[in-house]
């Protein structure tokens, strides 16, 4: 029977950070320093820099995962670029610039888009590929996200994304690997809440003009506030944890089989309210308050921190979740060694 392992990863960092004390002052004074690193649970984040784009820091992060796993990207079947909308030029594909930046030749990309959900996601549709495909054997996927340029700190309604960051991250798979072995997968989605948030200004609906340029830049916004608010308060925590057990099931376990939750950042309350559901502890976990929320990059860096501090060893079951605006719950359960 065919198996799908991690091979390894790779995260870029940029070098400019931005702290709770920066945070709390680009507010306005709405939010204190205290409750940014309290309540929210930001203590620094990541600020890119001009040359540090999406498609940069992805490309950069694969050199990095192919640098630590010795793996030759000509051994590459596959791309799929996990990096966002936002990135150095539009209407670009950015696996095929990844491609050409990391000289893996005889692979083929496709960009995947799904928030912050796109890691996982992209995790799944790989090992989906590689069992369907006899020509698929080794899949990178890999990207950059800097969403947190659009964030207005002076909009009440965006708290929840003050802790939008910068990076990049990169992952590699390969078929019969034999350990690291991606068990499980469940993703579900809820299409009545795609235009509930997102950047308002400069797409087809409402286009920039001269006026409103600047403004622009600052409109990452919950689009209808009330309605994403109201339906996540119903769905939002049974999506996830049916996404949790369902996956686990697919790989024969349950709940109290995890050993290491891989979680991407999310306010402190709902980060212990998860743990404490899940009958875990913070020994079973990184809370990613000295990073902010580096979109679907912060799965990787959930793994590579874990792995390094010992949390992550042979024979640990890691359930590794995801949830995106638009909105998408997903989780991946992985044993690895």
């Amino acid at each position: 029977m065919v198996n799908v392992g991690i091979v390894g990863t790779g995260v870029y960092l940029p070098k400019k950070i931005m702290t709770s004390a920066e945070i709390a002052a680009a507010t306005g004074g709405i939010w204190s320093e205290d409750a940014v690193r309290s309540k929210l649970g930001i203590h620094q984040k990541y600020i890119a820099g001009p040359d540090e784009g999406t498609q940069e820091m992805g490309a950069l992060a694969a050199l990095k995962c192919l640098e630590k796993t010795g793996v030759d990207p000509k051994e590459i079947d596959l791309i799929l670029c996990m990096g966002e909308e936002w990135k150095e030029y539009p209407l670009t594909t950015s696996a095929l610039y990844i491609q050409d930046r990391i000289g893996a030749v005889n692979a083929w990309g496709i960009d995947v888009q799904n928030r912050c959900c796109t890691c996982v996601s992209a995790m799944k549709i790989a090992r989906d590929m590689m069992v369907a495909d006899d020509e698929i054997n080794t899949v990178l996927i890999a990207g950059g996200y800097r969403n947190g340029d659009f964030v207005d700190y002076t909009d009440k309604d965006m708290s929840m994304m003050f802790n939008l960051s910068c990076g990049g991250g990169a992952i590699l798979l390969k078929k019969n690997y034999g350990k690291n072995l991606l068990l499980g997968s469940k993703i579900i989605a809820d299409g009545s809440l795609a235009r509930t948030a997102g950047v308002e200004i400069g797409g087809i609906a409402n286009p920039f003009t001269p006026e409103n340029v600047e403004e622009g830049y600052r409109s990452l916004r919950l689009l209808d506030a009330k309605k994403m608010k109201d339906r996540l308060n119903v769905v939002s925590m049974p999506n996830w944890y049916r996404c949790i057990d369902e996956s686990l099931q697919q790989a024969g376990l349950e709940r109290k089989d995890i050993d290491y939750l891989d979680i991407l950042h999310i306010k402190r309350s709902g980060h212990n309210g998860m743990l404490a559901d899940l009958g875990l502890t913070e020994e079973n976990t990184i809370y990613l308050e000295d990073y902010g929320h580096i979109g679907q990059v912060d799965q990787i860096l959930s793994l590579e921190l874990a792995l390094e501090q010992g949390k992550v060893k042979p024979g640990s079951v890691v359930c590794m979740i995801a949830a995106g605006i638009g909105y998408v719950w997903s989780a991946n359960v992985i044993r690895w060694g």
